[in-house]
């Protein structure tokens, strides 16, 4: 597994070979046995491939259309519309996309009480620990990933086109690799790490 994490890339550039349903399952496997708050595995996939994709590419582009003419869900983070459009046209041509949604997620509108928060806080950690290991086994199985965030900004077009349990939390390209990126810079452990005794 070290291997898998030194290894592991995100993955922008995919060939056109598809992915086979055992491979997505193997990923899907990997994804559900992760570790979550509770034993709760807050995680609903939605396996999205060919016009379905397609779809999901529109709806995207939609939402980004939609921030642009200022009718903005994240007005604030219009510096990151250049880098969902890229987004988009990346998870064009791979030939997987996985919808991953909280079941148990709030309407991001939703005024929370400090429990409701915490709950939802651990929730989304837990999804975040089932997304790492769909990219590891990725990784394993020579395939490439990349996880997703951007759909925040076509969320009402995602959410109207692919109803999901709860919020949609993220998604997951996935495809065989047409590149192998070099390793991206990483803070020192010496800048992250803090020893207390006493």
């Amino acid at each position: 597994m070290i291997s898998e994490i030194s290894s592991r890339r995100s993955i922008r550039r995919y060939t056109g070979e598809p992915v086979s349903r055992e491979q997505i399952l193997a990923l899907l496997e990997a994804g559900n046995r992760a570790p979550s708050a509770k034993n709760r595995q807050p995680w609903h996939f939605l396996v999205l491939m060919g016009k379905a994709k397609a779809d999901a590419v529109e709806a995207m582009r939609q939402g980004i259309a939609r921030e642009k003419a200022g009718d903005a869900l994240l007005p604030g983070s219009s510096r990151y519309l250049p880098g969902a459009e890229h987004t988009a046209d990346i998870v064009e041509q791979a030939p997987v996309l996985i919808l991953i949604s909280n079941p148990y997620g709030y309407r991001l509108d939703a005024r929370l009480l400090p429990e409701q928060r915490i709950y939802d806080l651990a929730n989304l950690l837990s999804v975040g620990a089932c997304v790492q290991n769909i990219c590891l086994e990725a990784e394993a199985q020579g395939l490439g990933s990349l996880w997703i965030c951007d759909i925040f900004f076509a969320y009402e077009e995602l959410s109207r086109r692919f109803w999901m349990p709860g919020q949609i939390a993220t998604a997951v390209a996935i495809g065989h690799p047409d590149e192998r990126p070099a390793p991206r810079p990483r803070q020192s452990l010496k800048d992250a790490v803090e020893w207390r005794e006493a």
